[in-house]
């Protein structure tokens, strides 16, 4: 029976394996990602005479929107990685990040939540800068959902805060 529960532990603590493959999922959308920025970026410099100013700064926008969501891929894929698949053994490169000494499944939510704020933040002013382009409740909407996110970001943190210094 000793040997079967081994066996069977064996099993359970190997099926974090399974989600490797997520990551490079989402390895290949960051891809994907980075295509889409490029070509809006060269969208931008063909058009950038025939826009005006407030057209260029929602270009701008979107590229700065792409770009936090593939700082938000980035931070999932390395950070779920190392947190729950296994270690990358990477302390010594010269590039380590520093957010990765402290991540942890708890701080690994909060950061996640702060990027979501973050890209809310991005499609809100574009909406603020354009608002003629949406309906007041389109607008409202936005703005309720942005306000849940900064609450439910507070409530982690708090959380998370209150987990930590319990240990």
């Amino acid at each position: 029976m000793n040997k079967q529960k081994h066996i069977l532990a064996q099993i359970i603590f190997n099926s974090r394996w399974l989600q490797a493959p997520l990551y490079l999922g989402l390895i290949a959308v960051l891809a994907l990602y980075v295509y889409e920025f490029s070509a809006d970026l060269i969208y931008l410099f063909q058009k950038i005479h025939s826009l005006n100013e407030v057209e260029v700064m929602l270009h701008v926008l979107d590229l700065i929107d792409v770009v936090m969501i593939a700082n938000l891929l980035i931070m999932v894929v390395i950070g779920g990685y190392e947190t729950f698949v296994s270690r990358l053994n990477i302390r010594e490169h010269i590039d380590h990040p520093e957010w990765l000494d402290e991540m942890n499944a708890g701080s690994m939510k909060v950061k996640f939540a702060l990027s979501l704020i973050g890209i809310s933040s991005i499609h809100l002013l574009r909406t603020f800068i354009d608002p003629t382009q949406y309906q007041n409740y389109s607008i409202m909407w936005q703005v309720v959902i942005h306000l849940t996110l900064v609450f439910s970001a507070i409530t982690i943190a708090f959380t998370n805060k209150l987990m930590g210094s319990n240990r």
